[in-house]
Protein backbone atom coordinates (compact mmCIF):
# COMPACT_ATOMS: atom_id res chain seq x y z
CA UNK A 1 0.00 0.00 0.00
CA UNK A 2 1.37 3.38 -0.98
CA UNK A 3 -0.29 6.68 -0.14
CA UNK A 4 2.23 8.69 -2.14
CA UNK A 5 3.72 7.68 -5.47
CA UNK A 6 7.37 6.70 -5.12
CA UNK A 7 8.28 6.73 -8.80
CA UNK A 8 9.29 10.31 -9.68
CA UNK A 9 9.36 11.32 -13.32
CA UNK A 10 11.73 13.76 -14.95
CA UNK A 11 8.87 16.17 -15.54
CA UNK A 12 7.87 16.05 -11.88
CA UNK A 13 11.32 16.61 -10.41
CA UNK A 14 11.45 19.86 -8.44
CA UNK A 15 14.08 21.65 -6.42
CA UNK A 16 12.96 24.53 -4.25
CA UNK A 17 16.26 26.25 -4.98
CA UNK A 18 19.76 25.36 -6.08
CA UNK A 19 21.92 24.09 -3.24
CA UNK A 20 25.10 25.91 -2.37
CA UNK A 21 28.28 24.67 -4.05
CA UNK A 22 30.20 22.23 -1.88
CA UNK A 23 33.17 24.57 -1.53
CA UNK A 24 30.89 27.38 -0.27
CA UNK A 25 29.45 25.12 2.41
CA UNK A 26 32.77 24.57 4.21
CA UNK A 27 32.58 25.62 7.84
CA UNK A 28 34.32 25.14 11.14
CA UNK A 29 33.16 22.02 12.92
CA UNK A 30 32.49 22.06 16.67
CA UNK A 31 34.69 20.01 18.97
CA UNK A 32 33.67 16.35 18.86
CA UNK A 33 33.18 14.63 22.20
CA UNK A 34 34.34 11.07 22.90
CA UNK A 35 31.60 8.54 23.55
CA UNK A 36 31.05 5.96 26.24
CA UNK A 37 28.58 3.17 26.97
CA UNK A 38 26.49 2.26 30.00
CA UNK A 39 24.71 -1.08 30.41
CA UNK A 40 21.61 -1.28 32.55
CA UNK A 41 18.66 -3.68 32.83
CA UNK A 42 19.32 -5.49 29.57
CA UNK A 43 20.13 -2.38 27.52
CA UNK A 44 23.32 -0.76 26.28
CA UNK A 45 23.23 3.05 26.05
CA UNK A 46 25.51 5.42 24.15
CA UNK A 47 26.46 8.71 25.83
CA UNK A 48 28.87 11.53 25.16
CA UNK A 49 31.57 11.69 27.84
CA UNK A 50 30.52 14.34 30.35
CA UNK A 51 26.85 14.07 29.36
CA UNK A 52 26.00 10.66 30.77
CA UNK A 53 22.54 11.89 31.74
CA UNK A 54 21.52 12.28 28.09
CA UNK A 55 21.36 9.13 25.99
CA UNK A 56 22.23 9.18 22.30
CA UNK A 57 20.48 5.87 21.74
CA UNK A 58 20.06 2.36 23.05
CA UNK A 59 20.47 -1.28 22.10
CA UNK A 60 18.31 -4.05 23.52
CA UNK A 61 20.88 -6.76 24.18
CA UNK A 62 18.39 -9.59 23.61
CA UNK A 63 17.12 -8.13 20.31
CA UNK A 64 19.59 -5.69 18.69
CA UNK A 65 17.32 -4.85 15.75
CA UNK A 66 14.41 -3.72 17.94
CA UNK A 67 13.53 -0.04 18.37
CA UNK A 68 12.72 0.87 21.96
CA UNK A 69 12.84 4.63 22.50
CA UNK A 70 9.56 6.32 21.61
CA UNK A 71 11.10 9.15 19.61
CA UNK A 72 13.11 6.62 17.60
CA UNK A 73 9.85 4.85 16.78
CA UNK A 74 8.37 8.13 15.59
CA UNK A 75 11.28 8.78 13.25
CA UNK A 76 9.87 5.87 11.23
CA UNK A 77 6.46 7.56 10.85
CA UNK A 78 7.29 8.34 7.22
CA UNK A 79 6.25 4.72 6.56
CA UNK A 80 2.65 5.91 6.80
CA UNK A 81 3.19 7.79 3.54
CA UNK A 82 5.90 6.04 1.52
CA UNK A 83 6.55 2.37 0.89
CA UNK A 84 10.06 1.34 -0.15
CA UNK A 85 10.32 -0.13 -3.62
CA UNK A 86 13.45 -1.66 -5.11
CA UNK A 87 12.20 -0.72 -8.58
CA UNK A 88 12.43 2.98 -7.70
CA UNK A 89 15.87 2.64 -6.02
CA UNK A 90 14.31 3.76 -2.73
CA UNK A 91 16.90 5.74 -0.75
CA UNK A 92 16.83 6.55 2.97
CA UNK A 93 19.48 9.06 4.11
CA UNK A 94 20.18 9.70 7.78
CA UNK A 95 22.03 12.74 9.14
CA UNK A 96 23.33 12.01 12.62
CA UNK A 97 23.57 8.27 13.20
CA UNK A 98 24.22 7.86 16.91
CA UNK A 99 24.40 4.15 17.77
CA UNK A 100 22.60 3.38 14.52
CA UNK A 101 19.18 2.32 15.81
CA UNK A 102 17.20 3.43 12.76
CA UNK A 103 20.09 2.44 10.49
CA UNK A 104 20.01 -1.14 11.77
CA UNK A 105 16.23 -1.24 11.64
CA UNK A 106 16.00 -0.01 8.05
CA UNK A 107 18.77 -2.36 6.93
CA UNK A 108 17.13 -5.38 8.56
CA UNK A 109 13.44 -4.74 7.96
CA UNK A 110 13.27 -2.69 4.74
CA UNK A 111 15.07 -4.87 2.18
CA UNK A 112 13.81 -2.75 -0.73
CA UNK A 113 15.63 0.34 0.58
CA UNK A 114 19.26 1.38 0.44
CA UNK A 115 20.53 3.43 3.36
CA UNK A 116 23.14 6.17 3.62
CA UNK A 117 24.06 7.16 7.19
CA UNK A 118 26.09 10.36 7.63
CA UNK A 119 27.84 10.85 10.98
CA UNK A 120 30.50 13.48 11.69
CA UNK A 121 32.00 11.88 14.80
CA UNK A 122 34.35 8.95 14.01
CA UNK A 123 34.12 7.73 17.62
CA UNK A 124 30.35 7.37 17.24
CA UNK A 125 30.79 5.28 14.09
CA UNK A 126 33.45 3.08 15.69
CA UNK A 127 31.33 2.54 18.80
CA UNK A 128 28.21 1.80 16.74
CA UNK A 129 30.13 -0.85 14.84
CA UNK A 130 31.88 -2.46 17.82
CA UNK A 131 29.22 -2.21 20.55
CA UNK A 132 25.83 -1.56 18.90
CA UNK A 133 25.65 -4.25 16.21
CA UNK A 134 25.80 -1.86 13.27
CA UNK A 135 26.44 -4.10 10.25
CA UNK A 136 29.31 -3.48 7.84
CA UNK A 137 28.74 -1.57 4.63
CA UNK A 138 27.28 -3.62 1.80
CA UNK A 139 25.31 -3.13 -1.42
CA UNK A 140 22.46 -1.49 0.53
CA UNK A 141 24.24 0.25 3.41
CA UNK A 142 26.85 3.00 3.32
CA UNK A 143 28.11 4.82 6.44
CA UNK A 144 29.97 8.08 5.81
CA UNK A 145 32.12 10.00 8.29
CA UNK A 146 31.14 13.48 7.11
CA UNK A 147 29.44 16.64 8.31
CA UNK A 148 25.75 16.37 7.49
CA UNK A 149 25.73 20.02 6.44
CA UNK A 150 28.32 19.36 3.76
CA UNK A 151 26.44 16.27 2.61
CA UNK A 152 23.15 18.06 1.93
CA UNK A 153 24.96 21.01 0.36
CA UNK A 154 26.61 18.75 -2.22
CA UNK A 155 24.74 19.36 -5.53
CA UNK A 156 25.24 15.72 -6.52
CA UNK A 157 22.76 14.73 -3.79
CA UNK A 158 19.90 16.87 -5.09
CA UNK A 159 16.81 14.83 -5.84
CA UNK A 160 18.38 11.52 -4.77
CA UNK A 161 16.61 10.83 -1.45
CA UNK A 162 13.12 9.49 -0.75
CA UNK A 163 13.36 9.85 3.04
CA UNK A 164 15.74 12.12 4.96
CA UNK A 165 15.98 11.49 8.71
CA UNK A 166 17.64 14.37 10.57
CA UNK A 167 18.84 13.87 14.16
CA UNK A 168 21.93 16.05 14.63
CA UNK A 169 22.99 16.76 18.22
CA UNK A 170 26.24 17.21 20.10
CA UNK A 171 27.39 17.13 23.72
CA UNK A 172 26.80 20.84 24.32
CA UNK A 173 23.25 21.95 23.61
CA UNK A 174 19.75 20.51 23.55
CA UNK A 175 18.86 22.12 20.23
CA UNK A 176 20.03 20.62 16.93
CA UNK A 177 23.48 21.64 15.72
CA UNK A 178 22.26 21.94 12.12
CA UNK A 179 19.29 24.27 11.95
CA UNK A 180 19.90 27.23 9.62
CA UNK A 181 17.41 28.23 6.90
CA UNK A 182 20.03 27.26 4.31
CA UNK A 183 20.38 23.82 5.87
CA UNK A 184 16.66 23.07 5.82
CA UNK A 185 16.38 24.37 2.26
CA UNK A 186 19.21 22.06 1.21
CA UNK A 187 17.45 19.18 2.98
CA UNK A 188 14.40 19.77 0.83
CA UNK A 189 16.55 19.93 -2.27
CA UNK A 190 17.88 16.42 -1.61
CA UNK A 191 14.37 14.96 -1.67
CA UNK A 192 12.72 13.31 -4.59
CA UNK A 193 9.19 14.17 -5.67
CA UNK A 194 7.51 12.95 -3.49
CA UNK A 195 9.77 12.73 -0.48
CA UNK A 196 9.60 13.12 3.30
CA UNK A 197 11.98 14.59 5.89
CA UNK A 198 11.78 13.74 9.60
CA UNK A 199 13.50 15.95 12.19
CA UNK A 200 14.06 15.29 15.89
CA UNK A 201 13.57 18.44 17.99
CA UNK A 202 13.18 19.15 21.71
CA UNK A 203 9.88 20.88 22.43
CA UNK A 204 11.20 22.50 25.61
CA UNK A 205 14.32 23.96 24.02
CA UNK A 206 14.38 27.66 23.18
CA UNK A 207 15.29 26.81 19.58
CA UNK A 208 12.13 24.78 18.99
CA UNK A 209 9.85 27.48 17.58
CA UNK A 210 12.61 28.91 15.42
CA UNK A 211 13.30 25.48 13.94
CA UNK A 212 9.61 24.91 13.24
CA UNK A 213 9.39 28.24 11.42
CA UNK A 214 12.49 27.52 9.34
CA UNK A 215 11.27 24.05 8.38
CA UNK A 216 7.85 25.45 7.46
CA UNK A 217 9.37 28.12 5.23
CA UNK A 218 11.71 25.67 3.49
CA UNK A 219 8.84 23.24 2.84
CA UNK A 220 6.10 25.76 1.98
CA UNK A 221 4.35 24.99 5.29
CA UNK A 222 3.75 21.36 4.30
CA UNK A 223 4.63 20.16 7.80
CA UNK A 224 3.01 17.96 10.44
CA UNK A 225 4.14 17.51 14.04
CA UNK A 226 3.73 14.47 16.25
CA UNK A 227 2.92 15.00 19.94
CA UNK A 228 5.88 15.45 22.28
CA UNK A 229 6.99 12.21 23.94
CA UNK A 230 8.49 11.43 27.33
CA UNK A 231 11.93 13.03 27.41
CA UNK A 232 10.82 16.07 25.44
CA UNK A 233 11.48 14.87 21.90
CA UNK A 234 9.17 16.11 19.16
CA UNK A 235 9.29 14.58 15.68
CA UNK A 236 8.46 16.81 12.72
CA UNK A 237 7.58 15.52 9.24
CA UNK A 238 7.97 17.78 6.19
CA UNK A 239 6.78 16.90 2.69
CA UNK A 240 8.11 17.52 -0.79
CA UNK A 241 6.02 16.69 -3.84
CA UNK A 242 2.36 16.88 -4.83
CA UNK A 243 -0.30 17.87 -2.27
CA UNK A 244 -1.23 14.98 -0.01
CA UNK A 245 -4.78 14.13 0.97
CA UNK A 246 -5.27 10.87 2.85
CA UNK A 247 -8.32 9.85 4.84
CA UNK A 248 -7.76 9.15 8.50
CA UNK A 249 -9.36 5.74 7.93
CA UNK A 250 -6.75 4.95 5.25
CA UNK A 251 -3.95 6.13 7.53
CA UNK A 252 -5.21 3.95 10.37
CA UNK A 253 -5.43 0.95 8.04
CA UNK A 254 -1.89 1.59 6.84
CA UNK A 255 -0.77 2.00 10.47
CA UNK A 256 -2.36 -1.31 11.45
CA UNK A 257 -0.55 -3.08 8.61
CA UNK A 258 2.78 -1.55 9.68
CA UNK A 259 2.17 -2.45 13.30
CA UNK A 260 1.51 -6.07 12.35
CA UNK A 261 4.40 -6.39 9.90
CA UNK A 262 7.13 -4.43 11.71
CA UNK A 263 6.03 -4.40 15.35
CA UNK A 264 6.04 -0.60 15.39
CA UNK A 265 3.44 1.46 17.33
CA UNK A 266 2.16 2.98 14.10
CA UNK A 267 -1.45 3.36 15.25
CA UNK A 268 -0.21 5.85 17.84
CA UNK A 269 1.39 7.88 15.01
CA UNK A 270 -1.89 8.11 13.11
CA UNK A 271 -3.70 9.05 16.32
CA UNK A 272 -1.06 11.63 17.18
CA UNK A 273 -1.20 13.24 13.75
CA UNK A 274 -4.97 13.54 14.00
CA UNK A 275 -4.65 15.14 17.44
CA UNK A 276 -2.20 17.77 16.19
CA UNK A 277 -3.83 18.37 12.79
CA UNK A 278 -4.77 22.01 12.19
CA UNK A 279 -7.46 21.02 9.68
CA UNK A 280 -10.39 19.14 11.24
CA UNK A 281 -12.22 16.74 8.99
CA UNK A 282 -12.06 13.22 7.58
CA UNK A 283 -8.70 13.71 5.83
CA UNK A 284 -5.12 14.62 6.56
CA UNK A 285 -4.19 17.37 4.10
CA UNK A 286 -0.59 18.50 3.70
Amino acid sequence: MTLLSTAPTEADTHFASAAMPAEAAARTLPALAPVTIIEKEGYRFMHFVGCEGVTQGALRLSDPDALDLEYIHQQMAWLLFLEPSAESDFHVAQLGMGPGSTTRFCHRHLPAARITAVEVNPDVIAMARSEFALPPDDARLRVLQQDGYDWVMDPSHQGTVDVLQVDCYDHVKQGPVLDTPEFYQACRDTLRYPGVMTVNLFGSDESFQCNIERICKAFDYRVVILPEVTGGNTIVLAFNGPPLQASWDALRARAQALQTALNLPALSWAHGLQLTSLKPGPNLEV
